[in-house]
């Protein structure tokens, strides 16, 4: 069901998520779909507690790669935006745009923040003052970038990658 889920949301965004669209999918009556769920809320809140974990490891294996904390930093980017084509993450990103409870948004809230979380030590690292600070406005940078890939404006993801890491390891000076 979480598969059907994933395509839905890979698709069509949220408004393609519906339980007569998931039952369709699994090919189950639409009243099995809500004896697994009790709303739509609660198929993002799962897709979430499966997918979210799986995407920050494979963040935290780029980084763990990276021998220095400029190149930690790098990878931290890198591997997010990498993921912008990968259908789990198109999923959890079609999430962060829909209307959910308040439940399901504190614990999309709170893995965001064990992302943010592994680059901490690599900002501090590099000197900066407030580290944790830093981390979540360079996951606004990530954010930010994600979005434009998404938008599949002019620029080829590629480039918005490396505009994304020199904005995040030199600022706003440039290359």
């Amino acid at each position: 069901m979480l598969d059907a889920a994933r395509t839905l949301l890979s698709e069509g965004g949220t408004d393609a998520l519906t339980f007569p669209a998931l039952a369709e999918r699994t090919g189950l009556a639409r009243s099995s779909v809500y004896e697994y769920f009790r709303s739509r809320g609660a198929v993002v809140e799962e897709l979430c507690a499966v997918d979210f974990p799986v995407w920050a490891a494979e963040v935290e294996l780029a980084m763990t790669e990276a021998p220095t904390a400029a190149e930690k930093i790098e990878a931290y980017v890198r591997r997010q935006l990498d993921l912008v084509r990968d259908r789990r993450h198109r999923a959890v990103a079609a999430i962060s745009a829909s209307e959910l409870d308040r439940g399901a948004r504190e614990k999309i809230r709170a893995a965001h923040g064990g992302l943010v979380g592994l680059v901490v030590d690599a900002l501090s690292d590099l000197g900066h003052e407030e580290p944790r600070l830093a981390a979540m406005l360079l996951q606004g940078v990530v954010d930010a970038a994600v979005r434009r890939i998404e938008l599949g404006v002019a620029e080829e993801p590629e480039k918005i990658a490396d505009a994304a890491v020199a904005l995040a390891l030199r600022g706003v000076t440039g290359y």
